[in-house]
């Protein structure tokens, strides 16, 4: 269909952060969908005699941004929320790995569902995955995750986990909860091969996500690069969460983590890493100098007692940053919105104090960083013209937010606001605070479910 023929979206008489690289904003403008693009976006009213519009919506008492983007997440831990709620990073593992050790594929597409719900419902419109635990005979667990990140109607990208380092190796993760070297690899580029669209408008992309230093052997991190970079896609993986990973590192390989990373073949443009919290100045510049991204993931960091990523260090140096849920065994809450606050508010904590972020630096990791790490920033993560229509409207003259004269200032400092609209390609995914593409009161019965039937196989042993 040609672009003048295609459908029309207009809203008008908002508020606007556009996220571009000038951080424009409006006080009261307009932005114009047609088809899965957007076509304009500017002050004031719409231009008059467009045609085709379809739908017209009055944006009054709302700031429309980019949708978020979500960088890292475990969807599968849904159902095993509220475990070990007072352990660190190593113990809280070595608690949950024998109850992950036993998901299914029913139990993973309940979880998925959950996961992807409460992030899309809070205004995210890129969601991400790294899903790495594979036990045998567990089912066709890549495609249920796809499948429920299709049914939503969100971008999705998953991250194809793997681990090969079980206890009897020095890693953390139980024997009969890894594969091998080889299967995880095929297994990797099958799902590469099978799912993974290269195109600018792609609904779903694969990048390749052996799951950290201690649970993967130096052979699967080589061989990923490798593989990840002959298919053209993204590396992800989970990198200097903790002094004890830290310690790790130095004790079994000689050096800290990003050395190790570096010696791997794991530095790179191409390359994200979720927390990264225990950089010093050289890693940072390692990152800078490589175009390595960070996920940032406050929450989670702070529920591990994990501590202060130096975001506002990494942003000065140039490193690329978005934010992360996080698997929602160690963030509860499950949404991304929340993460814009916690991230500027946690970080406030750190050396930099009140000058660290503030709100609409908060914003940009939330869109524009997540799109950089993703490697989708020509796509989304602004308005712009030319650029996919995923766009959210907060609603900011609630009780929660009416007395806060900025807007951006009000969904960042405030409470959760509202989503009363929220398009992905072109498509409404929420309206009025509700997913439209599925019914939640049915993801949440089955995903209560799947997690009691978890807890009873447990209990059997």
């Amino acid at each position: 269909m040609a672009a003048s023929a295609a459908a029309r979206t207009i809203i008008e008489n908002c508020a606007i952060a556009t996220v571009d690289a000038n951080d424009t904003e409006y006080a009261s403008g307009y932005v114009v969908a047609v088809g899965n693009r957007i076509e304009s976006v500017g002050a004031g009213q719409a231009p008059e005699g467009l045609e085709n519009v379809v739908r017209r919506i009055d944006g009054t008492g709302h700031l429309v941004t980019p949708g978020l983007v979500n960088t890292h997440h475990h969807f599968y831990q849904w159902i095993t929320r509220g475990m070990a709620t007072d352990h660190n990073l190593f113990n809280w593992l070595v608690a949950l790995y024998p109850t992950w050790a036993r998901i299914d594929e029913p139990m993973v597409k309940a979880a998925a569902q959950g996961s992807l719900a409460m992030m899309v419902r809070g205004g995210v419109t890129t969601a991400m995955d790294h899903h790495y635990v594979f036990p045998k005979g567990s089912g066709d667990l890549s495609g249920a995750v796809i499948g429920a990140a299709s049914d939503m109607g969100v971008r999705f990208t998953l991250a194809r986990g793997s681990m090969d380092r079980s206890e009897k190796d020095g890693g953390l993760p139980p024997d009969f909860a890894v594969e091998t070297l080889e299967g995880a690899l095929a297994a990797t580029e099958e799902t590469v091969r099978k799912h993974h669209d290269a195109s600018f408008d792609a609904m779903t992309q694969v990048a390749v996500a052996p799951c950290s230093p201690f649970s993967v052997s130096t052979q699967l991190m080589k061989q990923g690069a490798d593989l990840a970079r002959r298919l053209g896609v993204r590396l992800h993986t989970h990198g200097s969460e903790t002094v004890e990973e830290e310690q790790f590192c130095k004790e079994l390989f000689g050096m800290g983590p990003t050395e190790y990373f570096e010696s791997t073949g794991w530095l790179g443009s191409d390359v994200w890493m979720a927390h990264c919290v225990h950089m010093n100045d050289s890693d940072i510049a390692a990152f800078a100098r490589t175009g390595t991204g960070v996920a940032h993931c406050p929450s989670s960091n702070a529920r591990l007692a994990a501590g202060i990523a130096r975001v506002p260090d990494m942003l000065k140096a140039g490193v690329p940053v978005g934010l992360g849920v996080d698997g929602t065994a160690s963030n509860e809450s499950g949404e991304l919105h929340t993460e814009l606050r916690n991230a500027l508010l946690i970080n406030r904590l750190g050396a930099h104090r009140e000058a660290a972020l503030n709100a609409r630096q908060a914003l940009r990791l939330g869109t524009y960083g997540g799109a950089q790490v993703l490697g989708r920033a020509d796509q989304i993560g602004s308005l712009e013209a030319g650029k996919l229509a995923d766009l959210v409207m907060w609603k900011v003259d609630g009780l929660g937010h009416s007395t806060i004269a900025d807007p951006v200032t009000a969904i960042v400092f405030g409470a959760a606001a509202p989503v009363t609209l929220s398009l992905v390609n072109g498509k409404p995914v929420v309206e009025d605070n509700h997913l439209v593409t599925v019914d939640e009161d049915a993801i949440a019965r089955a995903a209560r479910s799947e997690s009691q039937r978890l807890a009873r196989i447990v209990a059997q042993g």
